[in-house]
């Protein structure tokens, strides 16, 4: 399962602005160096795509909710080696020793049997008693902190990446950040060879490929930044 806000600016340089650049550049060979200059001048500088920005924005809580879960799962291990579990063993009579985890367990195998109500009683109080010492140690080492953390973590990132998602893109870079989103969010988490994730990935690095001969300069999210 698993800090530092960052977020960063870009500017990323389209097809389309490119193509203008040559256009002026074109005008100033026929009118003179000077024209192509004034009208470079006043050339705005493209916005910045804002899927990149929002793709920028999920990257970096997607990092730190990972980073969160590793740290939880160290936790947990930690908290493995001081507590013997949530758990009793009940034995019914004429059958055999049953692993209890929960009263509601109690419940489906003791049920209304007044024969074992000593039996249930000794159980609860074993269950109480593990679960308080559970929860003494989980304190002490930070255990729920960090699953706050955590579960937090991830609802920033899946609020993100519906954000992403209703978010037109206005180049290929934002259409690329939309892929990674999806791509990482669920192939950490499942089979990352079974379908549908070789196929985004080679759609990803499709458009990666093809933006970067359109604008060699312009920024594509790949995951690594």
């Amino acid at each position: 399962m698993a800090d530092s806000d960052h977020s960063m600016s870009f500017g990323c340089v389209t097809r389309r602005l490119a193509l203008g650049g040559l256009f002026v550049a074109g005008v100033g060979r026929a009118f003179g160096a000077s024209r192509a200059t004034a009208a470079s001048d006043v050339m705005p500088d493209p916005a910045p795509d804002p899927a990149v920005v929002l793709w920028r924005d999920w990257n970096a809580a997607y990092e730190q909710a990972m980073w969160r879960c590793d740290r939880l799962q160290e936790l947990e291990a930690a908290l493995a080696e001081r507590v013997d579990g949530l758990w009793t063993v009940v034995s019914v009579p004429g059958g055999e020793e049953t692993i209890v985890c929960s009263k509601a367990a109690l419940d489906r195998i003791i049920g209304e049997r007044t024969d074992m109500a000593e039996i249930r009683d000794r159980a609860e109080a074993e269950l109480d008693a593990r679960q308080a010492h559970f929860e003494v140690v989980a304190t002490e080492i930070g255990y729920f902190e960090g699953l706050r953390a955590e579960q937090a973590g991830f609802a920033e990132c899946a609020a993100l990446l519906e954000a992403l998602s209703g978010t037109p893109a206005v180049s290929l870079s934002g259409v690329v950040g939309k892929l990674d989103a999806v791509l990482r969010n669920g192939a950490d988490w499942e089979d990352r060879s079974a379908f549908p994730w070789p196929q985004i990935r080679s759609a990803r690095e499709d458009l990666m490929r093809i933006g970067r001969q359109l604008t060699p300069h312009a920024f594509f999210p790949d995951g690594k930044r």
